[in-house]
């Protein structure tokens, strides 16, 4: 996968959980480790790579999270270290309109109050 598809893979995350998220936060993308970030007011909240989708979330959410099926930890690289304030977000949760929504919302308010 080519990072265009990442940075269409979050737009069209996006466009689904939260349409209006640029109408109330800087919204930007940049490339990251090989994948795409995505930021708002400066604050990178989610990211796109050949992972998949990570959530940036704050701890008691991730904690709550992790004993999901399918939810793992971000790591960039193999043999990188795990990016504790990330999950990587399974299939069946991003295509649950409502979990995915909650969980964005919940990603961008962590982000910002960084």
């Amino acid at each position: 996968m080519m990072k265009e598809d990442y940075l269409g893979t979050l737009k069209s995350l996006l466009e689904r959980a939260r349409p209006r998220l640029a109408k109330s936060y800087r919204l930007e993308f940049k490339n990251c480790f090989g994948a795409v970030a995505g930021y708002v007011n400066g604050n990178i909240f989610m990211s796109c790579g050949r992972f998949g989708v990570a959530l940036r979330l704050p701890p008691r959410v991730l904690e709550d999270l992790f004993d999901e099926r399918g939810v793992s930890h971000l790591k960039y690289f193999p043999n990188g270290h795990v990016k504790k304030e990330y999950a990587v977000i399974p299939q069946h949760i991003l295509q649950n309109q409502v979990r995915l929504k909650e969980l964005v919302g919940k990603s961008v308010r962590y982000a910002v109050s960084r």
